[in-house]
């Protein structure tokens, strides 16, 4: 990232922040809700004014902030940090859970460029995630994609948590991405078209509704189910034959009672081509390390990699190890997994 790209994401949260701190004091709400308001504020260009708040001082104020960013020519990576940065401060502030916590800059780096040749060659992309949250994610493997390949590409976003549906409304707003939003229960009847990928930072956790999820094969003998199966099961029925899933999932994810389940409906479904742990050293606690999972769909030309790709990254402060471990990845999948 240059010095000038840095300025101006400091320079756009700046704007983000000041105009949330006074509509947050303004209007009695918390740091997520003002943010919200302010970015659809500088989306309209205008201050929404409701029952007298906030008063004409502090609309002069907002309006000055709103009036300093040119919209027209932000970077989306600039947009994308700047807005991170907001909700990262939102999660201090507000104390937000877990599940809603944003993935990690670098970890949707990775992901972004683990996919780059599996679609490199396609004119046409449509991506899924069902978890999208403040669309930080879906947005970094756009970016990447956008800038390596000469596809046009569209997104579809799928979250059941309005406010982070809102926040992800405002990042793909002001980074002109090609993303359409929906607001509802991932795994409830979904009317979608044929997805080449699919990537998700997918919650961890029990799906509590255990009657709507029976049809789904990886829903459990008894109790409540995994969500995350549940939700990969989901995401890649609608990719393509032939089309790739990438999700960061539990590192225990094939150790875990469940695991049964799963493995039968990969068996059907998908070829897990990769798994990837994640440096231990992002963790604080064994339980939470994650992996990244590549899967590729039947059907169409997918076969299954003679060597399947299982590995645990260096740490990511050790770049010249990072550098040669994501080098053996690409080779991989270079002439193993795309061989003819």
């Amino acid at each position: 990232m240059t010095i000038l790209a840095i300025k101006e994401t400091e320079a756009l949260f700046k704007v983000f922040d000041e105009s949330t701190e006074l509509l947050k004091e303004a209007l009695s709400t918390s740091y997520l809700d003002a943010f919200i308001e302010s970015g659809d504020n500088l989306i309209d260009g205008h201050v929404q004014v409701e029952d007298g708040q906030p008063n004409e001082k502090v609309v002069q104020q907002l309006q000055g902030l709103y009036d300093s960013v040119d919209r027209q020519h932000l970077d989306r990576e600039t947009v994308r940090q700047a807005i991170q940065l907001s909700m990262l401060k939102a999660m201090r502030e507000d104390d937000i859970q877990g599940n809603h916590q944003m993935t990690p800059d670098t970890i949707g780096m990775v992901m972004g460029y683990l996919v780059i040749r599996l679609v490199e060659k396609q004119s046409q992309l449509t991506l899924l995630d069902p978890a999208v949250g403040t669309a930080n994610l879906l947005t970094t493997v756009i970016n990447q994609l956008t800038a390596a390949t000469h596809a046009e590409i569209s997104a579809i976003g799928i979250d059941n948590d309005d406010s982070l549906l809102s926040v992800a409304d405002i990042n793909t707003t002001l980074q002109q991405a090609n993303v359409t939003l929906r607001h509802q229960d991932a795994l409830g009847e979904l009317q979608l078209p044929e997805i080449d990928l699919a990537v998700s930072d997918l919650p961890i956790g029990y799906y509590p509704l255990d009657e709507k999820v029976t049809t789904f094969k990886t829903h459990a003998q008894s109790g409540h189910s995994y969500v995350h199966h549940l939700m990969m099961e989901q995401a890649m029925h609608f990719v393509k034959p032939g089309g790739f899933g990438i999700f960061l999932v539990p590192s225990q994810l094939f150790s875990s009672p469940e695991s049964k389940g799963l493995l039968a409906w990969l068996q059907d479904t998908a070829y897990l081509q990769s798994l990837l742990a994640l440096p231990k050293d992002l963790f604080t606690a064994q339980q939470s390390e994650k992996s990244i999972l590549l899967l590729q769909r039947r059907g169409g030309n997918a076969k299954q990699a003679d060597q399947v790709m299982i590995g645990e990254f260096p740490s990511f402060k050790d770049q010249a190890a990072f550098s040669k471990f994501v080098a053996e990845v690409v080779d991989w999948e270079l002439n193993d997994l795309l061989k003819k």
